[in-house]
Order: C-alpha cells, then sequence, then structure tokens
C-alpha cells in the first residue's frame, strides 16, 4: 500500500535526483581543474585558496580568474600605497622612505594597467591571433611582476614599519600574480607552444 502511494512520486524524485547531481557536475569539474591545475603553481597553496571557489570550466576560466584575483590584489595594494604616501608626505617623514613610497605608488599603478589589459586581452582571444594575444598577456603579467620587484628594492635602504607592510602587501600581490603567470603559460601550452618560466 506505501509503494502504492509513492508510485506517482517517483517520476518527481528521479528528476530531483537526476538535476541535483547535474548540478553538481560543473562545480566538482571546476574544482577538479583548479585542483589539477594549482599543484605546479608557484605557490599551489595560495593558488588553491584564492581560486577554490572560481567556478572555471576551462582552462582560459580559470586564467582568467587568476587575472581577475591577481588584479584585484594589485589594486588594493595601490590604495593601501597611496594612501601611506599622502599621510608619508610630511617633512617628518625620512626623504628615502616618500621617494620609495612615490615610486611604489607609480610601479603598482603600473602593474594595475598592465593587469587590466591582461584580462581584455584574455577575455578576446581568437584562433587566428592566439600566440599574439598570449605573448602579450604573458609579457604584461611579466612586467607586473618586475614592477613589484623594482618597488620593494626602492625600500633595501628603508628601515622600520612602513617598508614591513609594504613588503608584506607587495609580496602577497606578487605572488598571485606568479600564479596568474603560469595559468596565463598553461592556456598557451595547451595549443601547443612551450610555456616560459614564471
Amino acid at each position: 500500500m506505501r509503494f502504492t502511494l509513492l508510485l506517482p512520486l517517483l517520476p518527481f524524485l528521479l528528476l530531483l535526483l537526476s538535476h541535483s547531481s547535474a548540478a553538481r557536475k560543473p562545480t566538482s569539474t571546476a574544482s577538479h581543474l583548479v585542483r589539477t591545475s594549482c599543484q605546479h603553481a608557484s605557490y599551489p597553496n595560495l593558488c588553491l585558496h584564492t581560486l577554490s571557489t572560481s567556478p572555471a570550466q576551462t582552462p582560459r576560466d580559470l586564467a582568467q580568474a587568476a587575472v581577475v584575483v591577481s588584479l584585484s590584489r594589485a589594486r588594493k595594494v595601490s590604495a593601501f600605497l597611496s594612501q601611506l604616501s599622502h599621510t608619508s608626505s610630511s617633512s617628518s617623514t625620512p626623504k628615502r622612505q616618500r621617494v620609495a613610497l612615490g615610486d611604489c605608488v607609480e610601479q603598482v599603478s603600473d602593474s594595475v594597467d598592465e593587469l587590466k589589459r591582461t584580462l581584455e586581452e584574455l577575455h578576446h582571444l581568437h584562433e587566428e591571433t592566439f600566440r599574439w594575444q598570449m605573448s602579450n598577456a604573458q609579457t604584461w603579467v611579466s612586467a607586473a611582476l618586475t614592477n613589484d620587484d623594482t618597488c620593494l628594492d626602492g625600500f633595501q635602504e628603508v628601515d622600520g614599519e612602513v617598508k614591513a607592510d609594504v613588503k608584506r602587501k607587495i609580496t602577497n600581490a606578487a605572488r598571485v600574480t606568479s600564479n596568474a603567470l603560469y595559468m596565463i603559460n598553461r592556456l598557451d601550452e595547451s595549443r601547443g607552444r612551450p610555456r616560459s618560466k614564471p
């Protein structure tokens, strides 16, 4: 008797179960892509942490997601440095620190621009210009990494809390940018071109 009552509900239950398992598959595919892609990144744990919620289904999606993370961090660092530079503009702040901060503001601003250009390029990839576009993306992300290094170099002869704060933030941004370059290289490699070192 109980089975007879449940019989009319059986098609509905089967449909519900099939829909819920289909809905889980993209997430499973995405998390598998993130795990397998991040395992050889420059900073695998950071890669997993920053991209684990990405719905990326393809290496292109993942490269874009990695650049979005990098751009977000670069923008936060840029805002931090601008604020810090503004508050450190007084004559009581050592000149080397003011100069280093001013240079860093410019370098990180350039990084933000380069990462925006990279993201735009990744959004508009075309088969006939793919290699040229990938070369552009790799060049711009590499330049963003160089900017981070240049910023830190300016603080070599600066001491104190400001140097430690800047180093921590720039290092974090550089690590996610290095992972973004790795994802771009993987995307390029997936088209048969050897990758450059991050």
